[in-house]
């Protein structure tokens, strides 16, 4: 324990205040700054804001600032700064001279490197891999190189960073091609898996990092995802299967998690496994209850969903961990605030049901009744049928045998087509 303390990177924190904004809400940044620290690894030591009516071209914050952190970081043996906002690769090679060698990242290569942690799949390894080279691509110099060689750590893990650092950008590029060549190939696998679900009323989970998505999915599914008490802690896509009942099944998915400033190069990455949320019928945008910034979580989200282009999918919001609230007026407050929304405790499974009963409400929506009729002789097609609609009606006629059917619009298309081919066969 005490050896990883004495490893543990020690970091200073900067925020700027531009012009407009307000102290309190840099302030609130610098706080989830700061859990993004301790997720990678990092010791928060101490925080500084600076008032800036425009961005310094040199030094972000300027000049006379900049030395002062940098010897404030020296003189408290810090290993790191972390700017809440990005910087530009001309702020980085300043910054890597000013510093020497105390190391000077933003908020993106931070994310960056908890991407990379947090990567299991060869998919999430792929695309995190991808997210970073093209940050690191402009950003590239012979000192920066020479300081990754040496310092390690945050911001520098072994791996896709540190080797292709030590190559040139035609190698990198080169690199890049070939990770997108890669993400193509899984999207068509992608592709291929959701052809074999259509028919199937799709649900994702989306909201912002840390809310309960995946304890939620645990609750409604009786599936074991891995849930952590950290950012981030789930990259990778998972699918499982929810019953409603015996004729309302329903494929519930849940991905990474969204937070603000999230990088770009992170968003594009990530569009093979953001798919799933653009192919959903339906959106739970998990929200934290109990979180003070829940409006401003709120806000990020719907900001990244219309940037993926999924801003006017069907939604219903789920407020997540009232567990967490004790004063009731808040809560009340809140319920106020977000008539719409279902309030629940993923972790205690609290009033899930009339969450499951609002999902239940959206698919009989889209559900339809019909009657098909199918030859006498296709029996097996017949049989199908009971295990993907619900039968209402069944009747046996000289022309063959009707039912009449109910279920999902896509899913008795399905069958209506089935009952065709299966009668111009038999012809």
């Amino acid at each position: 324990m005490n050896q990883e303390k004495h490893l543990q990177e020690r970091a200073l924190l900067v925020g700027a205040v531009h012009s407009g904004m307000m102290k309190e809400t840099v302030e609130e940044h610098l706080d989830e700054l700061a859990l993004l620290a301790e997720t990678a690894g990092a010791e928060v030591v101490g925080r500084v804001t600076q008032k800036r009516e425009r961005i310094d071209s040199r030094y972000f914050i300027g000049k006379g600032k900049a030395e002062e952190i940098v010897q404030q970081a020296k003189a408290l043996d810090l290993q790191i700064i972390i700017f809440d906002d990005e910087l530009s690769p001309s702020h980085v090679r300043n910054y890597l001279k000013l510093a020497e060698t105390v190391k000077v990242m933003d908020r993106t290569g931070l994310i960056l490197d908890i991407f990379r942690q947090h990567a299991k799949t060869k998919e999430a390894k792929t695309q995190v891999e991808l997210a970073h080279l093209l940050y690191l691509l402009p950003r590239l110099t012979r000192l920066w190189t020479h300081l990754e060689r040496q310092m390690g750590g945050i911001g520098t893990r072994a791996g896709a960073g540190e080797t292709q650092i030590e190559v040139d950008r035609r190698l990198i590029r080169d690199r890049i091609a070939k990770l997108k060549k890669e993400l193509k190939k899984i999207d068509r696998e992608r592709a291929t898996q959701g052809k074999r679900r259509k028919g199937l009323f799709r649900v994702a989970l989306v909201g912002y990092t840390n809310a309960g998505k995946s304890t939620l999915m645990n609750a409604l599914t009786g599936s074991d995802v891995v849930t952590l008490d950290q950012l981030f802690a789930t990259l990778d896509t998972t699918v499982r299967t929810l019953e409603l009942n015996s004729h309302h099944k329903v494929l519930l998915s849940d991905s990474v998690g969204f937070i603000r400033k999230l990088p770009h190069t992170l968003v594009a990455s990530f569009k093979s496994t953001l798919m799933e949320v653009l192919e959903a019928d339906l959106l739970l945008i998990v929200l934290d209850a109990s979180n003070p910034s829940v409006d401003d979580h709120l806000q990020t989200v719907r900001e990244v969903l219309t940037d993926i282009g999924a801003r006017k999918k069907r939604q219903i919001l789920v407020m997540n961990k009232v567990d967490l609230i004790e004063d009731g007026r808040e809560l009340q407050g809140l319920k106020s605030r977000f008539e719409e929304a279902v309030f629940v405790s993923a972790l205690n499974r609290l009033r899930l049901d009339p969450l499951t009963e609002v999902i239940y409400d959206v698919i009989e929506e889209s559900f339809c009744t019909r009657t098909v009729f199918f030859d006498h002789t296709l029996t097996k097609e017949i049989a199908s049928v009971y295990d993907d609609v619900e039968v209402l009606d069944t009747s046996y006629e000289e022309d063959g045998v009707h039912l009449k059917i109910r279920g999902e619009s896509a899913v008795v298309n399905r069958v209506e087509k089935l009952a065709r081919r299966g009668r111009e066969v038999v012809r």
